[in-house]
């Protein structure tokens, strides 16, 4: 006989509610049902669970382990339900988004009027911060951050890869002239990042062969500020694809060392807490940004 997810159910709020009776309360059965379940469920796996004192119950190591497993379970079954309810429902309310300024500007703004006309109802609140923040102290439903995520307590959705290049305006390359290689950067006015120093490694070698990090003359905390000071001509910068394409495209901007520049690429991920009552507008917000991105959204 297979685990069901009732007996999961109840396990889970056993172990939440520290009793069968606060259990049987929450699931909307007798105390008896409850305790049936939780012992079929242990008979099934042939094994116990929980151990049971004149006081509490208390979790074995093998239920510890299992219990881990069923709340992964229970969730995903869970995220199904809430997505095609979602699909189902005209989601309605306030949805406060945040994301870096870069990725505001070039990725979601131009997606807004797309989004407004299939849900009406929903009420953006949009804000944009350059560095990570805690959602729930700035009253945040979803962010999108540029990557390596480090908070396991968030829910992440990936929402594509963009490669990171190095990049200068034909204006200040013909007042500078264009570095033959890597090494002459030194040379130049490099444009980089106040903060997280891991954005000023360039996708180049340096002499030793290690990913060339640079010392910027002039730097910023913001993506969209460099790009800028690179439009007008003021140095070298290193910046993602999804804010530099239609630059490149254009000719405003002019991709230095392509043979040598190293396949790096940033991964972009919308990331949320579990929330039931809002789920419905965080998947139809960010299910619209994936379909209307696509499969690989920023490839040039």
């Amino acid at each position: 006989m297979k685990t069901t997810l009732d007996e999961l159910q109840a396990f889970v709020a056993i172990v939440d509610t520290g009793s069968i009776t606060a259990a049987s309360e929450r699931l909307g059965l007798t105390i008896s049902a409850t305790s049936r379940t939780l012992g079929r469920l242990e008979e099934k796996l042939q094994t116990t669970l929980l151990r049971r004192t004149t006081r509490r119950l208390e979790l074995t190591e093998e239920g510890d382990s299992f219990l881990q497993h069923a709340r992964a379970i229970l969730a995903s079954v869970d995220e199904a339900e809430e997505h095609m309810a979602a699909r189902r429902m005209r989601p309605a309310g306030r949805l406060r988004v945040d994301a870096a300024t870069p990725f505001m500007l070039h990725v979601l703004v131009p997606l807004l009027a797309s989004f407004r006309a299939r849900y009406p109802e929903v009420e953006l609140e949009l804000n944009s911060n350059e560095g990570i923040i805690d959602l729930i102290q700035k009253h945040t439903d979803v962010a999108f951050r540029i990557g390596v995520l480090k908070d396991s307590s968030l829910h992440a959705r990936p929402v594509g890869v963009s490669r990171v290049r190095v990049l200068a305006s034909p204006a200040y390359l013909k007042r500078h002239g264009t570095p033959a290689g890597p090494s002459k950067l030194a040379q130049h006015t490099l444009l980089g990042f106040t903060q997280p120093e891991a954005l000023n490694d360039w996708p180049l070698r340096d002499a030793c062969g290690d990913v060339l990090r640079i010392r910027p003359a002039l730097a910023s905390s913001s993506g969209e500020t460099l790009r800028h000071m690179a439009l007008a001509g003021l140095g070298i910068v290193c910046l993602s694809d999804f804010m530099t394409r239609e630059d490149r495209r254009s000719g405003r901007l002019v991709q230095l060392f392509p043979r040598q520049t190293l396949d790096v690429r940033q991964s972009i991920n919308a990331v949320y807490y579990r929330n039931t009552a809002l789920a419905a507008r965080i998947t139809c917000f960010v299910d619209h940004v994936t379909e209307m991105l696509g499969k690989r959204p920023f490839d040039a």
